[in-house]
């Protein structure tokens, strides 16, 4: 990127937040500090009003506002991605307000990016997977979710415990969502169980926000992921498909921990990160006559456990 564009990227930057660090615009463009300090000198310099606080970071003087963003065509036609899948992953509302500001974003463009983009538009779909839960429609749970948490509002929900298989009611202090595995995920404070709970979209059956505020007291969404999985112990696992059945692994490889792979001259070797060698057995069980375990030497003595109790269920038959 030439500086102007950076220059122009970077005006964008401080306008979308209430303040920037310099270290996020270093990240960003991965350029040192001393480069962003010359950069935001010349902005100033061209005459935009941005205020500095040492450690607190840049923000532009209230009521300043740029000329309408013409995006590049690259840009567009990544937002119409981005539409499939929120329209896709998200519910209706949520779904709906993206759909309403890219016709917004189309307005700006010119007539041949129009064009470009009504040519891709129908060429580009989000197909869900067959277990993929449906979101209730009636509750519309990511912007209750969601303007709860810009709020700090306490938000009460009944949940399906799917474990006891009974209907619960609680009184929740909601920090973030994420996405895994085709679910969504709601992670709160329950006061109830007086620990944070891990709720899914799919199980909501019913879910309002309250006019009453909690402390912000709890930990990032970002800490409590770290600190949820770091207690999780990962094997590594290195096995070798034959050629001709690799392709029928699809993306259930993905499901597996899979980080990586190699062509080798009888097959291709693939690399994993697993928390769990009996269900990874059980999966590579299912294409077992095309493949090899090449490591853990634990990986094969469960394979073989698993073959010799199938074994002696069918001759006992």
């Amino acid at each position: 990127m030439n500086r102007i564009d950076r220059l122009s990227a970077i005006l964008i930057q401080l306008q979308s937040r209430r303040t920037v660090r310099a270290q996020d615009i270093a990240g960003r463009f991965e350029i040192s500090l001393r480069t962003v300090y010359r950069d935001i000198k010349s902005l100033e310099e061209a005459g935009i009003p941005i205020i500095g606080e040492a450690g607190v970071g840049y923000s532009l003087t209230d009521g300043y506002r740029l000329p309408p963003v013409m995006f590049t065509r690259e840009e567009a036609i990544a937002f119409i991605t981005a539409e499939k899948l929120v329209v896709g992953l998200t519910d209706t509302t949520n779904g709906n307000s993206y759909s309403s500001a890219l016709y917004k974003i189309r307005a700006v463009l010119k007539t041949a990016d129009k064009d470009h983009l009504e040519h891709l538009d129908d060429r580009i779909e989000f197909l869900k997977a067959t277990h993929s839960p449906e979101l209730r429609a009636d509750h519309n749970p990511m912007q209750t979710i969601l303007s709860a948490i810009a709020g700090k509002n306490v938000m009460q929900l009944n949940y399906f415990a799917y474990y006891r298989q009974t209907h619960t009611h609680r009184l929740i202090e909601p920090i973030g969502v994420f996405y895994l595995d085709n679910y969504w995920h709601l992670i709160a404070y329950c006061r109830e169980r007086k620990a944070y709970r891990d709720f899914r979209f799919d199980r909501i059956t019913e879910i309002s926000l309250l006019a009453e505020l909690y402390a912000d007291c709890h930990p990032s969404l970002k800490n409590y992921l770290r600190d949820m999985f770091k207690d999780i112990k990962l094997q590594e696992v290195i096995i070798k498909v034959d050629k001709e059945a690799y392709p029928y692994i699809g993306q259930q490889k993905y499901y597996y921990g899979y980080i990586g792979e190699n062509q080798v001259s009888d097959g291709v070797e693939i690399q994993f990160l697993t928390n769990s060698l009996d269900w990874f057995a059980r999966w590579f069980i299912t294409f077992a006559d095309h493949a090899v375990v090449l490591q853990p030497k634990e990986l094969l003595i469960r394979v073989e456990d698993i073959f010799n109790g199938i074994a002696k269920k069918m001759a006992n038959k």
